[in-house]
Parts: C-alpha cells; structure tokens; sequence
C-alpha cells in the first residue's frame, strides 16, 4: 500500500501505471471487448479492389490484409504479447536469483565458475542469440518465451551476485553464522528478502525488453507463428501495406512503444522507492 501510494503521486507513474493496467485489463477481457474473432476473414473485410479497410465506425482500426479486424486481433495479440512478457521475465529473474545468490554466497571455484559462464553468456548480442535459439526449435507460444528467458537472465545474475557479495560480509549475516545458523537459513531467511526489491524492480523492468524483444522475434518471422496474433507478426503480416495501409503497422508499433514505456516508468519508480540509494539512476 505503501509503495502504491507513493507511485500515485509520482505523475509519470502515474501514467505507466493506468496504461499497464489498462492493456492487462484489455488482454484479459479481449474475448468480452473485441467486436470479432480474431481469426474471423470477414466478406466485406476488404475493398473491392482486395486492399484492407481503413478505419470506420464498423472497424474501429480497420482491418488487415485478410480481412480481419485489426482492433480484434490487437486485443488478443495483448493477450499473447504479454504472457510472453510475463512468463519469460519471470523464468529469467529466477534464473537470474538462483544462480546470482548462489555465485555470490559461495564464491571460490563454484562460484568463478557460475560468473564466467554469466560473463561469456553476456558476451552474446541477446537478440542474435535469440534468433539462433528461435531458429533451431519450433517457434511456439512458450518455446519463445523459453528462448527470450534464457537470453535475459545474465543482466540479474551480474547484480544479483554483487549485491550478494556485499551482503555476506554485513555484520547480521556474520551474527547468524556465530550462532550456528544453516546455509538454507541464512540464504532465504535473511539474504533473499534484501534481493526481493531488486526482483521486483528488474521484474517490472524487464517485461518492456520482453515485449520488444518478442515483436522483433515474431516481426522477424521466427516467434509466435499466425494464425496466432501477436503484435511482432501483426506488424510482420502487414509489412508490404506500409504506404498503401499505414494504420496496419502504426497502430501494433504505438501499441508496442506505449506498453514498453509504461513498463519502464512503473519499473523507474518502483526503483526510487524500493531503493532510494538509486534514485535518478538510468
């Protein structure tokens, strides 16, 4: 409550705030809201000459190269973009915890060892890695949210492990340790509950680069696969109707640029208020 309360009084978060719940609030309700399937191929979808529609009182954004109503498929895309979001950031904060705390704590070979195999995954362009991953398996729903996590934990290892490093060395880790407290202890008991704001915050962080990294994947060609909407392979599909049917590809990207920007506001000030130490820190 207390973090909510001081977000409402941040005006930019403000903002990030209403858009992220809002487009949540759209995905979840998308089968109630979205005039038509979004698979639906729709007889007077397309112009006489075959060209998409533009927007109209009938469609709302218009429709897309076959026909299909492009408010409706934008609704379920939010549905399929986020999830990706959701599910991938949260597997690559995981991911990222584990093996961060456990570098940290240990330290000495095991945890050389978890670092440089963290340095030398960060040496790889995410993106690259992303499209040779994507490449080599069967492009699904959950097998790019896999291949966006496996790609996205280093950045929470790397801090994960320095913010471990110092907490080792503080004076109530080294009182439990005098009393005979248990490795299990000390790790969840007292060490993972000062990493929880830096989850929180590279957790909300991160869902922008998810959805961004998703749409490029599926614009690409090599994420979710149609009929399956998402906002990348909306774009992908319309690509060739960029001057004929702008709306086509400005309307997914603003989608895109928008949630990706609220994300980041809502992340910003959790940041400034979970820890004030980084307040106006990129």
């Amino acid at each position: 409550m207390r973090v909510l309360k001081a977000m409402l009084r941040q005006p930019a978060a403000l903002f990030g705030l209403i858009v992220v719940v809002a487009v949540m609030a759209m995905a979840i309700a998308a089968p109630l809201i979205a005039p038509y399937s979004p698979d639906n191929q729709m007889f007077d979808g397309l112009t006489l000459e075959g060209a998409p529609m533009p927007p109209s009182e009938q469609f709302l954004l218009g429709t897309d190269t076959l026909g299909r109503d492009l408010f409706s498929r934008l609704l379920f895309g939010a549905r399929t973009s986020l999830v990706i979001g959701l599910v991938a950031n949260g597997i690559a904060v995981a991911i990222g915890l584990f093996i961060g705390i456990l570098s940290g704590y240990l330290r000495g070979i095991v945890g050389n060892l978890l670092m440089r195999f963290t340095d030398l995954m960060m040496a790889f362009p995410a993106l690259l890695l992303a499209i040779v991953l994507a490449a080599l398996l069967r492009p699904s729903l959950w097998i790019v949210a896999m291949v966006i996590a496996l790609v996205n934990w280093v950045q929470v290892a790397r801090i994960v492990y320095t913010e471990t490093r110092g907490l080792v060395e503080r004076d109530f880790i080294l009182a439990e340790r005098s009393l005979g407290a248990g490795h299990f202890r000390i790790l969840f008991m007292h060490i993972l509950p000062h990493l929880m704001p830096t989850a929180i915050v590279w957790g909300t962080l991160g869902i922008a680069t998810t959805v961004l990294l998703e749409a490029t994947l599926s614009f690409l060609g090599i994420g979710v696969q149609p009929p399956q909407p998402s906002w990348g392979n909306i774009i992908f599909e319309s690509q060739s109707y960029f001057q004929a049917a702008p709306w086509l590809v400005f309307f997914p990207g603003a989608i895109i640029l928008l949630t990706a920007l609220s994300f980041n506001l809502v992340g910003d000030a959790l940041r400034d208020i979970l820890d004030p130490t980084q307040r106006g820190r990129g």
